[in-house]
Parts: C-alpha cells; structure tokens; sequence
C-alpha cells in the first residue's frame, strides 16, 4: 500500500512539474493543481496510513493523527484560492497580450538579418 501511495505521490509530482514548465497558461494551471494534489497526499500520508483507526487519543491502541487531516484540509482551501487566483490573471494575461504564452514571447519573431546588396557581396 505504501508503495503505491508513494509512486502516486511521484507521478503527480513529476507531472505538474512538466506541466509547469509548459509555455502555455492552462497547462500551467493545471500543473500547479496536480502538485497541490501531490502535497496534500504527502501531508495525509504523514498521518500513518491506517483504515478504521480513530482521530482520539487514548480511546484505542492505533490512532490517526488529526494534525496532517487538518492541514490537507487547509491546503485544500489554499489550493483552491490559488487556482482562482492564477486563472483570473492569466485572463488578466490573455487580454492584455492577446497571448497565452507565460513569458508573453510568442508574438517576437527573431529579427533577420539585412539583405547584402551587390557590391558588397561581390567585395
């Protein structure tokens, strides 16, 4: 079980880390959901993985700590804010750049360089 937990942790990592380093808005958005999604499996998963365990001390012998539960739930609504956040300024972005390219250098075509004439190239 550990296992798979962790390799699930791993690959949504690794995917919103690829996904970040797109140069596209949505993908980025996206990426940034898939690792808040990896942080907050990383959070429970420090709260020991056990099934019917109860969040009060003392009443059996195998608890689940309720200090990672609480802070995946806030993480839950931080992500969730933040998500908001990013995609209002990446319409923000669209609109004023009619790109949605993150570093906004799409449009830039490289400059060419200038047509010899003839004589200079015959010299």
């Amino acid at each position: 079980m550990e296992l798979v937990f962790a390799l699930v942790i791993g690959a949504l990592t690794s995917s919103g880390v690829y996904l970040l380093l797109r140069a596209r808005t949505f993908p980025v958005v996206v990426g940034l959901t898939l690792i808040s999604y990896g942080v907050n499996l990383f959070l429970f998963s420090s709260g020991r993985l056990t099934t019917g365990g109860q969040p009060i001390l003392g009443s059996t012998e195998s608890y689940s700590d309720p200090l990672p539960q609480a802070l995946v739930l806030t993480a839950i609504v931080i992500g969730f804010a933040m998500t908001a956040f990013v995609v209002v300024l990446s319409l923000r972005n669209l609109a004023d750049n009619e790109d949605d390219h993150v570093d906004g250098r799409q449009g830039e075509r490289p400059e060419k360089p200038e047509q010899k004439s003839e004589e200079e190239r015959s010299q």
